[in-house]
């Protein structure tokens, strides 16, 4: 599975993105797809996933802000971010699971197949 994330870039606290994930050599409904954050000197976090049953998982610091989602069609995930903020300022990756996953990914270690990553940045 190759992922591929795109969608980062440069905004004001209070602005919205959406970050986009798509694989090839896949299909990406089949597996559990998470977003994951690293902010310089801090470990790879999970911000929000998707499991391959359609369950869901945000990080408390993003719940109400944050929506995860799948097109089926355009083999794509997604990550809107609302109302950013100061502190989520981070390299975001998309990566899924090997396998089928009922639950959703919730540990780096749960992921297998990983993107090269897109940088967000908040900042006035």
């Amino acid at each position: 599975v190759h992922v591929v994330e795109s969608g980062g870039g440069v905004v004001q606290p209070g602005d919205s993105l959406r970050l986009s994930c798509t694989a090839s050599r896949a299909t990406l409904d089949f597996y559990a797809v998470g977003w994951f954050c690293q902010a310089p000197g801090k470990e790879r976090e999970v911000v929000a996933s998707v499991s391959s049953a359609g369950s869901t998982f945000y990080a408390d610091s993003v719940k109400g802000r944050f929506t995860v989602s799948r097109d089926s069609a355009k083999n794509s995930a997604y990550l809107q971010m609302n109302n950013l903020k100061r502190e989520d300022t981070a390299v975001y990756y998309c990566a899924t699971s090997g396998d089928y996953t009922p639950d959703p990914l919730k540990n780096v270690d749960d992921a297998t197949y990983w993107g090269q990553g897109t940088q967000v940045t908040v900042s006035s």
